[in-house]
């Protein structure tokens, strides 16, 4: 009989009961003690959820982040936090954040200030973890105490429980070593905790765990093949069966090295690496599971349950019950029910599945594999219809815009000049100083902002109404602007809920939902946009609010838009035609745009590309392909204005360095980078890369509360101006502010100004 099993449930709830909760105890407005029990109250409830499964995951519900979660069951804290007072939870979110709960930082004056760990996404999703730190001294010390807990309250509630771990040899591969030390080296001092952990779980009376490689689906080297090998041969004495579970991409090359570690089972992703599913068969010993990710856990589209039945039935008939069926990888990247929609399009919901719709489609898979499809015919009846009904929609298809794309020609991505040109140009009329200063767009989303939002969108505020108080929100990030003395001001984005959702709306081709949450990093959710159809802009998105916000001011003023790659990496995207297509009609409703701000006066333009690198295959022999019609689709929206105009693009949490020429490719007048976290590491790259145009690495870290010094932004800076000429640097922080409050950006931002008059004195 086929087994059905979870890999992971968004722990955020469906309602963002978690995000909540965690910045309530963050102000000091709420107890420890009521932040665990809202914890405990969403692992009770998703534990129902899931509550008609085979075996179910334990240890996936997080406070931040599950890679951070295994940093601390294997004791590996950052040095800078284990003098800090404070329980575990408190050093817990220093290492996320920078600092815990207000109350928990009384200490600061004896104990000094602490940096947050460095973040970056997951693979290729918009999920961040917090990086693994080592040095050659790391050493590795069990602390099981958050799993046991959470094991003990699954057991007491008669869940079939599933724990899962971050896999020894993924650990390594996502961290960083501090120093020149080998991480390998650490390999065997980490297997020893892994396999004290392993026996602890046993000793509960846990027979199956899930630990997660995902690492497997990237070109290993030897090496790292090799550590794999030594990895699960030690593991293998453990009195538990360890589940191995791949996702995200194929394994092409790692096939015979995963059907062959000595571990009783393995999950593999048949979403995205099908392909991989039959010679895994044909390699796999007799003894071992094979379990089979057979419902998207990244996209919201309906499953074709017959399609998946057709090639199904053959391997449960072969396998019996050593087949086991599951979502691709974590359902931690989509919502949590759709049946909260109550606003959504109904024609576009029926195509749709959130979290515990796909938990649904599983089970309907299952009764079929178990008892024939008779058993479930009204279901695979509605389902077929559903699909049919989405490829027969009108709403999908555009001509006029599939014929604007297929039109598409090299000159529409081509500047008119050389980028030296350019800069002489742009110089003579922008007449900004040395190291000038600009943020990356948006300012704190005040309470009156959101009050205002929330009665437009009730009825209770009219349309001038919301005009005048988002006119007024601007007018304050101007006036604040001017008074800090920046040099390329923003508009603020009051008017805007999300970079992405923001153009989405106004967009043909997307549908939005009320509650479609998932979870970014830590108490950060979005609410991604559904690319359902052909895309084009029916009108002007931005232009009002820019021409109004530069009205106020004789400085420059930045129009803000967000590229095509970013929308479409940050939205649930159509799943029946190439990714590549639905961008290059991004690029050209986004380039629409980018003229009309210039024929409004506007002389600096910024287009956000901050998903660029996550949408890279993980295979870096797939790259260029996708390097190459991303590059192209950012120059179609950007390179059709004129030489004084001067662009800008902003990067964020994510490793660049490999891609720096394709970024160059780019040809942005300026781009705006996140550097602050990994101390300038990124600017290692122009060690052998001469990068062309004007950078600003952002010296200000935003996703932390902590305000940086003048001295420290002035030695990053310095730090720049060692691989980048400093008549080509900028000052700036390194992402927008609308996560942070006026009280923290204020004396940040004057001290990021002060730094940058400090530069232009020293170099005069």
């Amino acid at each position: 009989m086929t087994i059905v099993h979870n890999l992971g449930f968004p722990r955020i709830g469906a309602r963002r009961e978690l995000k909540f909760a965690q910045e309530a105890y963050w102000k000091g407005e709420s107890s420890r003690g009521a932040l665990q029990a809202v914890g405990a109250d969403l692992r009770q409830r998703h534990w129902q959820h899931q509550s008609g499964l085979d075996l179910v995951p334990v240890g996936d519900f997080s406070f931040y982040d599950q890679v951070l979660d295994m940093s601390f069951t294997l004791g590996n804290l950052p040095e800078r936090v284990r003098d800090f007072h404070g329980d575990q939870l408190d050093n817990y979110f220093r290492v996320a954040r920078g600092r815990s709960a207000q109350g928990a930082d009384e200490h600061h004056a004896c104990c000094g200030g602490v940096a947050a760990g460095e973040m970056t996404k997951w693979f290729d999703t918009n999920y961040h973890y917090i990086v693994p730190e080592f040095t050659a001294t790391t050493e590795f010390k069990l602390d099981a105490s958050r799993l046991l807990a959470q094991l003990a309250e699954a057991k007491a509630q008669g869940v079939k429980a599933k724990p899962v771990l971050v896999g020894p040899v993924t650990y390594l591969a996502l961290g960083k070593a501090k120093d020149d030390s080998d991480k390998l080296a650490l390999l065997p001092s980490l297997l020893a905790v892994y396999s004290q952990l392993l026996d602890t779980l046993a000793e509960q009376g846990v027979e199956w765990v899930q630990i997660d490689e995902p690492i497997l689906v990237t070109e290993l080297d030897t090496d790292w093949q090799h550590a794999f090998n030594l990895s699960y041969h030690q593991l293998k004495p453990c009195r538990v069966k360890i589940l191995v579970a791949t996702y995200f991409g194929q394994l092409q090359e790692n096939l015979y090295l995963l059907a062959n570690l000595p571990v009783a089972g393995v999950h593999v992703d048949a979403i995205n690496g099908q392909d991989d599913v039959r010679p895994l068969l044909n390699l796999l010993p007799d003894h071992k599971v094979l379990s089979l990710g057979v419902i998207n856990g990244r996209n919201i589209w309906k499953t074709d349950l017959v399609k998946v039945l057709d090639w199904l039935e053959p391997l449960a008939e072969r396998l019996g019950d050593r087949l086991w069926i599951a979502p691709s990888c974590s359902l931690l990247h989509v919502p949590v029910d759709l049946n909260s929609e109550q606003k959504l399009d109904t024609e576009i919901k029926s195509w749709l599945a959130f979290a515990l719709q796909k938990l649904e489609e599983l089970h309907v898979l299952a009764q079929a594999l178990r008892n024939g499809r008779d058993a479930v015919k009204a279901s695979l009846d509605a389902n077929q219809a559903a699909l049919a009904a989405r490829r027969a929609s009108p709403r999908v298809n555009n001509p006029a815009v599939q014929q604007a794309v297929a039109a598409i020609d090299a000159k529409l991505g081509a500047r008119k000049s050389s980028y030296w040109k350019r800069a002489g140009e742009q110089s003579a009329l922008l007449k900004l100083p040395a190291y000038p200063t600009t943020t990356i767009g948006s300012f704190p989303q005040t309470a009156e902002i959101r009050h205002a939002r929330s009665e437009f969108k009730a009825g209770k505020l009219d349309d001038a109404g919301y005009k005048a108080a988002m006119q007024a929100e601007i007018g304050r990030s101007v006036r604040e602007q001017e008074a800090l003395g920046l040099d390329v001001l923003v508009h603020g984005e009051a008017e805007r809920n999300d970079m992405v959702e923001y153009f989405g709306e106004q967009l043909e081709g997307y549908a939005f939902s009320q509650f479609g949450w998932v979870q970014s990093y830590g108490s950060r959710c979005v609410k991604p946009p559904i690319l359902f159809g052909d895309i084009s802009r029916p009108q002007a998105m931005t232009v009002e609010w820019i021409s109004y916000a530069q009205s106020l001011t004789s400085k420059p003023m930045k129009g803000m838009l967000t590229g095509p790659v970013t929308i479409l990496n940050w939205s649930f995207v159509r799943d029946d035609q190439p990714r590549s297509v639905s961008c290059k009609q991004l690029a050209l409703a986004i380039r629409a745009e980018v003229l009309d701000l210039e024929q409004a006066g506007v002389r600096v333009i910024q287009i956000d590309e901050a998903a660029l690198r996550e949408g890279l295959p993980l295979r870096k022999s797939q790259w260029q392909e996708y390097l190459d019609w991303a590059v192209e689709s950012f120059r179609i929206t950007a390179n059709g204005v004129q030489d004084q105009t001067q662009i800008h693009t902003h990067m964020c949490y994510s490793e660049f360095n490999d891609i720096i020429a394709s970024i160059a490719d780019m040809d942005a007048d300026v781009i705006t980078i996140e550097t602050s976290r990994s101390d300038m590491e990124l600017l290692d790259a122009f060690d052998n890369f001469k990068y062309p145009n004007e950078i600003g690495p952002g010296v200000y870290d935003i996703h932390s509360p902590n305000i940086p010094t003048q001295e420290h932004i002035v030695q990053l800076m310095k730090k720049a101006a060692e691989r980048v000429p400093a008549e080509r640097l900028w000052v700036n922080p390194d992402c927008g502010l609308k996560t942070r409050q006026w009280a923290e950006v204020i004396p940040a931002l004057t001290n990021m100004v002060a730094a940058a008059k400090a530069l232009r004195q020293a170099a005069a």
